[in-house]
Parts: structure tokens; sequence; C-alpha cells
């Protein structure tokens, strides 16, 4: 199972969120994503090269929210493009074949949509509640994820909510991985949640 750091430097200073995505690329953190909507062009840039020089000779991918044109100006890995963002093959004309495509989905017609229009990837959910999706409204729920999932055929992470308390509910169903923002920022330990992740010692 992959991990899959989202930030939201609202939860901590910018200062930790640098050394979060540090530790989480020493980790061996499989994705990062920068989800800061609310920064301009130019600080965003400064803040996704920060980070591509933190997962710079990692395995980790780094990907930017929605901004394709910072995500190509800083040299990221890849864009993230949530439901108002550009369609994934609009994204690809522009950005061509290197660039790694994502897109969130909220319901089984959004996720075959986005897979039809040439996502590498996909969000599902939020699966359980949490504040940071309220905007979505309902949680899906584990049942709903695992009929989304049933139909796919790209990979897709679970997101919303997701614990490590949680993680075992998720244990069975086919995901890729599971994406996670405050759960990171509160870990005492970020390697040992990221090694919980990919070894499956789920609670």
């Amino acid at each position: 199972m992959e991990a899959y750091l989202v930030t939201d430097r609202h939860l901590a200073s910018d200062e930790f969120l640098l050394r979060l995505i540090r530790r989480a690329s020493e980790a061996g953190i499989d994705r990062v994503q920068i989800r800061e909507k609310d920064l301009g062009g130019r600080a965003l840039i400064r803040l996704v090269r920060q980070a591509m020089e933190a997962v710079e000779d990692r395995r980790a991918t780094l990907l930017v929210n929605d901004r394709l044109d910072v995500a190509l100006s800083a040299s990221a890995h890849g864009v993230h493009l949530g439901r108002e963002g550009l369609p994934a093959d609009v994204a690809r004309r522009i950005a061509g074949d290197e660039l790694i495509i994502g897109v969130s989905a909220h319901s089984m017609d959004e996720a075959l949509e986005a897979q039809e229009r040439g996502a590498d990837y996909l969000f599902i959910g939020p699966v359980f509640p949490t504040p940071s999706k309220a905007a979505f409204g309902e949680p899906l729920g584990v049942p709903k994820l695992e009929s989304i999932l049933r139909r796919i055929r790209i990979p897709a992470y679970a997101i919303g909510g997701v614990t490590p308390e949680r993680m075992a509910i998720l244990r069975n169903l086919p995901l890729t991985g599971v994406a996670m923002i405050s759960a990171f920022v509160r870990a005492p330990s970020v390697a040992d949640l990221v090694q919980q992740v990919h070894q499956g010692r789920w609670s």
C-alpha cells in the first residue's frame, strides 16, 4: 500500500511543512501533493521548488494541486486536479505525457469520467467525515468506495478522514494507497506512519 502526503500549512507553520515533507521523503513516502490553495503564484512556486529539493533523489513524486502552470514552472512531477480544475485530457494536451495527472472524484460518475479523460490515478473520497473535505458533502463510506474501485481500472487512493485507526477498514479493498493530511501532521513519528502504511500494520 502506498503512502500519500497531502499538505496543509494551516495545520502547522511553513517551516514545519518543509520539515514534514523532508521527513516523509526520507522515510520513503510515495507521493506528496502541495495543496496550498490560498497561496499566490510566486509564493507557491517557491514552496514547490523547496519541496522538490526535499524529495530530490528520493522515491517520492511531487504534485501540485490544480495549478498546472506552477507544476510546469517548478518542474514538479505532476498536477492533481480538483472538481473545478482542468479536465485531465486538457491538462494532458498542455503538459504532454511526462507529467503525472491525478484527479479527485467524489462519485462513481466523476471517477469514470476522469478515467475516460486519461487521468493517471484518482483520489476517491471523502471516505470518512473530516473538516478538510466538508465542502464536498457527506462522506462516501466504505461500501460506495468499494463499488467505485470495482469499476475503475486506474490506480486509486482513499482520502478523507483516513487515520491509522481507520486504515484497517480499508485493508482488503483494491486500493493503490491512502492519502492523508492531518494524520501526518499529528503523527508522533512520520517514519513509523509511512512504514505502517507500506507494511499493512494497521490497527
